[in-house]
């Protein structure tokens, strides 16, 4: 099992949303975050650095089996990423999921996802 976390933009997550349930996968969490990646510069203000703003970004959670994981990234990219690309699309990071245990029914493993 492994849990795909995604970081994008906000006004991309409807189109991810739509490129996931065409990928036939529907259980997503989503969170509205803060963050910078690359885009972050050195701010400059009467002659002293000052810290870069957060920008508002959106994280999607996706637990799954393994050989879903290429279906939900290739998903996710479709919908995340603008027209050509640019800097602040995002990232996709996939993490082993050890344990998944549905509280319901108690059910573990790949049962509970």
């Amino acid at each position: 099992m492994k849990l795909v976390s995604a970081i994008i933009q906000p006004d991309r997550l409807d189109a991810v949303r739509e490129a996931l349930m065409a990928a036939q996968i529907s259980r997503v969490t989503v969170y509205r975050v803060s963050g910078r990646g690359k885009q972050a510069e050195e701010n400059l203000f009467r002659g002293e650095v000052i810290a870069p703003h957060l920008i508002s970004k959106v994280r999607l959670d996706i637990a799954c089996q393994d050989e879903q994981v290429p279906v939900v990234c290739q998903a996710i990219i479709k919908g995340a990423r603008h027209e050509n690309g640019k800097v602040g699309d995002g990232k996709i990071f996939v993490i082993p999921l050890d344990e998944c245990i549905r509280i319901r029914t108690g059910e573990n493993g790949p049962a509970a996802l």
